[in-house]
């Protein structure tokens, strides 16, 4: 399910607070530096790179993450984005469950940054386009989803499974919401980010 975690990071504690904070107009510049290194090391390995999750849309409240998605033409073998991606310093995490995407995160102590590698044109790449382009078109659908994080936030602080189950009703809602408007406006996914 596009933005929510359940592949939550081992590396952070269960009791750290979540934390939801005011959008920060520099996440964009920070996606495209970031983009930018990331399509020198890959080449047209990466047929995509886009900046995805909260951050991703302008006005909406998030967790300060840089989510990014790397579309692949296929993820078997993963040397050909995998060794690039090691070698800017991004650590591969064979133990992700979710055999829909490899999940890669900025080391422990820099700024945080994951990175979902995944097949292009597969449900969950196309998912996540179109939410995060339905919450960029449409004010009330954002402000719903940063009022519901927020409140959800609060409530579940120090119980990330909890948070991320709880989201779970706004999200499915949401993405029925945003089948609809694709249909009605013949969405597909604009050029790549980077």
């Amino acid at each position: 399910m596009p933005w929510v975690d359940a592949r939550l990071d081992s590396r952070v504690p269960h009791d750290e607070p979540i934390v939801i904070v005011d959008p920060d107009p520099g996440w964009s510049n920070e996606f495209r530096t970031i983009g930018r290194r990331l399509r020198e090391a890959l080449g047209p390995t990466a047929l995509r790179i886009d900046h995805v999750g909260s951050t991703a849309v302008p006005g909406l409240d998030a967790k300060p993450v840089i989510d990014l998605q790397i579309s692949v033409a296929d993820l078997e073998p993963e040397g050909p984005y995998r060794a690039p991606l090691e070698q800017l310093g991004f650590e591969f995490d064979p133990a992700n469950p979710d055999r829909s995407k490899r999940f890669f995160r900025a080391p422990l102590g820099s700024r945080r940054i994951h990175v979902h590698v995944r097949r292009v044109g597969s449900f969950d790449e196309q998912l996540n386009l179109l939410f995060r382009d339905f919450l960029r078109a449409h004010e009330s659908a954002r402000l719903e989803y940063a009022d519901a994080k927020r409140a959800l936030a609060e409530r579940f602080r120090a119980d990330r499974e909890a948070y991320v189950r709880a989201k779970e009703p706004v999200v499915w809602s949401l993405l029925r919401r945003a089948h609809d408007w694709m249909e009605a406006v013949g969405w597909s996914p604009g050029p790549s980010d980077a």
